[in-house]
């Protein structure tokens, strides 16, 4: 699980440690990182982190969708 609270986003704090975590995938053979989360929460984060959507649940919880990402490591 990846969770920056609030007071420290917006600082790059997520960034880095999702960086982080996606060089330590690479280096153990990694190829694509795939995460998911809901659309009142880190959407927005994944998308500007070049994830791209890989599916989604409509109505999970009801009335938010459960959003499915991937990329490809480089």
């Amino acid at each position: 699980m990846l969770w920056v609270d609030e007071n420290y986003r917006n600082q790059g704090h997520g960034r880095s440690l999702l960086n982080h975590l996606e060089n330590e995938a690479k280096k153990k053979g990694a190829s694509i990182s795939m995460v998911d989360t809901f659309d009142f929460q880190a959407e927005d984060f994944y998308i500007k982190n070049n994830y791209k959507v890989i599916g989604e649940i409509k109505d999970f919880p009801k009335g938010h969708r459960r959003i499915y990402f991937s990329k490809v490591l480089q």
